[in-house]
């Protein structure tokens, strides 16, 4: 029974309880959208958070192979000291290297780094072969020091590029497929380049061809 300005109403209540249901309706809509919401909240947070990780892993992937890029750089300017102290003649190959050591500390960009660092390895390469032309060059310790360590900086570098591209490859992977790349487009997750994809396709030993280590 309800009193409205003055004037007595008697309301009968529903039996079957058929008042109630669309309140309870509302309710029911209203907990599912809310369920909704912060389930596709907590998918948003999960992937968000694995792009970052992913990510961070490529950074991390890549300065494993800036620490070895730079030490194949401090390498060779000894390298080239040594060779020229027995092979004049080769002046050019030498500057030639050089040449490309300087070009390959000044690129930043991943995919042009990578272009001058195979063109850099092919000139390593070609001066290790000078030793084959002048014996008391291929016997000088400091010459072979020198070798042992370009190997074993290059077999580094093979290792710490495949991972680098692993990564790049999940990663890339993250930021182009469903769901995650809605996630990944909202918060400007971008594509990474490969670095030197061509070479890990190639390559399935170690890089040993400047010599062997003893």
């Amino acid at each position: 029974m309800t009193l409205i300005q003055g004037i007595r109403v008697t309301v009968p209540n529903s039996p079957d309880g058929t008042i109630g249901r669309p309140f309870a309706r509302v309710r029911q809509m209203l907990t599912i959208i809310v369920i909704v919401l912060v389930t596709i909240a907590a998918l948003g947070v999960v992937l968000y958070n694995r792009l970052i990780r992913s990510r961070n892993r490529v950074d991390t992937a890549w300065s494993d192979i800036d620490v070895q890029l730079q030490r194949r750089h401090d390498l060779i300017p000894r390298l080239v000291t040594a060779v020229d102290q027995y092979a004049k003649y080769e002046r050019a190959t030498l500057e030639a290297v050089t040449e490309l050591r300087a070009e390959a500390m000044q690129v930043a960009d991943v995919r042009a780094k990578g272009r001058v660092e195979e063109k850099l390895s092919a000139g390593i390469e070609r001066i290790i072969a000078l030793a084959e032309n002048y014996p008391d060059l291929k016997a000088n310790e400091n010459f072979l020091k020198l070798q042992n360590q370009l190997v074993e900086t290059e077999n580094y570098l093979q290792f710490a590029r495949r991972y680098y591209n692993g990564s790049v490859r999940d990663y890339n992977t993250m930021t182009e497929t469903v769901p995650s790349n809605i996630i990944a487009g909202w918060f400007r997750f971008g594509a990474r380049d490969f670095f030197q994809k061509t070479s890990d396709e190639a390559a399935n030993v170690p890089l040993v061809k400047l010599g062997t280590v003893e």
